[in-house]
């Protein structure tokens, strides 16, 4: 019988301990929240994101985190976010940023565009120097740049700017233009590029490459 009651009072013990001790570790200024970790982030500024959190003062690391999720999936330019805890005093906010796809001109000044044709709000001396500069906020211009990136990241490098052309998007790559579909297929892609280089080998000049045309490429301005 007493070893029953032992077993009891541990068990009573054991759920006081479980329901009360966050609740006293609350009240703790040893788990008050002195450190906002960052993972993923690659584009926005950390202090941009920090005041987005709207971190209430003296914030406790037992205290609940869904209201900061939510802050933090609302930041512009995040396309995901997850908050979690490490103690005795750490945020971790892990965020899946929407990367940009070009450069253009907004009121006066370069801005970054994203795949929609939407401008993000990262500053663009962290990453613009490789991104090509579209004319201007274009989703469909937008969208091609984005499968250029995915698929096929050479020859995105090789992209220096970026315009409508009808219902085609035109590419600039150096002093020579390309033409795709807003769908171009990744062997579209690598024909144009294995057309450029069989020309650049046999020294024979041209203006555009046309990559519109499944199978086949169409050379303008040829010359020695």
């Amino acid at each position: 019988m007493k070893r029953r009651w032992r077993l009891l009072g541990a068990a009573l013990a054991a759920g006081v301990l479980w329901w009360g001790a966050p609740t006293l570790a609350r009240r703790m200024e040893f788990f008050r929240v002195r450190r906002v970790e960052f993972v993923g982030m690659r584009y926005l500024a950390p202090e941009t994101a920090l005041a987005a959190l709207q971190l209430p003062n003296r914030l406790n690391i037992f205290e609940e985190l869904d209201s900061v999720a939510v802050r933090a999936r609302g930041i512009p330019g995040v396309a995901r976010a997850d908050v979690s805890r490490r103690m005795p005093g750490t945020l971790v906010v892990e965020l899946e940023e929407t990367p940009p796809v070009a450069l253009i001109h907004r009121r006066g000044r370069l801005v970054l565009m994203d795949s929609a044709g939407r401008v993000l709000p990262y500053d663009p001396r962290r990453t613009a120097a490789e991104l090509p500069l579209a004319a201007g906020p274009d989703a469909t211009v937008a969208r091609l740049l984005r499968r250029i990136q995915v698929l096929d990241a050479d020859l995105f490098g090789q992209v220096d700017g970026a315009a409508r052309q009808g219902r085609d998007v035109v590419l600039l790559m150096g002093n020579r233009r390309v033409l795709f579909r807003p769908d171009a297929s990744f062997e579209e892609m690598r024909a144009v590029k294995a057309a450029a280089e069989d020309l650049a080998r046999k020294g024979i000049g041209y203006e555009e490459l046309d990559g519109r045309f499944r199978g086949y490429v169409v050379v303008r301005g040829r010359g020695a």
